[in-house]
């Protein structure tokens, strides 16, 4: 039993090695990309429509419900963003069932970097929604005197943010080996659906956090007078 998929080293040539994280990692992406490939290259408006334009159609506008009952008022704006992290870290949940495969969220250092991913996106969005100006105010509110405070909170959530999904996937993952190790023929079935239910949630968990970390940048900064208006729904222009 590991307790972080970094321990197990496929190939090493002194500080240099290729480890399950790495390899898993580079896997998923592939994976999610030739999956986005392949289904899309048959994207049709007719009424007449494949399984899988319908299962993304679904998946899409799942996730874009989601991202505007947070209180985002351009969800299709942050799609593409936020639906990525959902997607990779539900798919590396997923491919749990495989054996061998030890899911790359259970590093640190995947958690680590999809929290900076998010911690480097919020700035951004909320620049590009409020400009440069309004955005750097934020941080001297109420009081000047607040400004180390607002940056220590800024690290702290990114902190937060990766430990709370690397200690949620690694305690599941150990909690299943614990129990496989002692009654292997009693709870295999059982335990591995329980583990993909948790990966999803978890999956759902990380990017609705990332998503309201994103709305509190770009509503709370927002000047007086903007218009907080939600978007159309294009879907509905016919």
């Amino acid at each position: 039993m590991h307790l972080s998929p970094d321990h197990i080293v496929f190939w090493q040539i002194g500080w240099f090695k290729i480890n399950a994280t790495i390899t898993y990692t580079w896997g998923l992406m592939a994976v999610l990309a030739i999956g986005s490939y392949l289904v899309t290259r048959g994207l049709s408006k007719d009424l007449e429509r494949s399984r899988w334009q319908n299962l993304l159609e679904i998946v899409v506008t799942g996730i874009v419900t989601q991202i505007g009952e947070v209180g985002l008022t351009r969800p299709r704006e942050y799609l593409g963003f936020l639906g990525t992290l959902f997607l990779f870290v539900g798919t590396a949940s997923l491919f749990t069932i495989l054996p061998g495969y030890e899911p790359p969220t259970g590093s640190l250092s995947t958690t680590t970097a999809l929290a900076i991913c998010v911690f480097i996106a919020v700035p951004l969005f909320g620049i590009s929604e409020c400009g440069v100006g309004e955005y750097l105010k934020a941080y001297l509110k109420p009081t000047v005197i607040m400004l180390p405070f607002n940056i220590v909170s800024e690290l702290s959530r990114t902190l937060a943010l990766a430990a709370r999904l690397f200690g949620n996937m690694m305690s599941g993952t150990m909690i299943l080996a614990i129990l496989l190790t002692i009654t292997p023929f009693l709870f295999p079935i059982a335990l591995s659906a329980l583990g993909l239910l948790t990966g999803m949630v978890q999956a759902y968990i990380f990017s609705v956090l990332a998503a309201v970390y994103i709305a509190a940048a770009t509503r709370s900064r927002k000047p007086p007078g903007a218009s907080n208006a939600p978007e159309p729904d294009e879907s509905r222009k016919e």
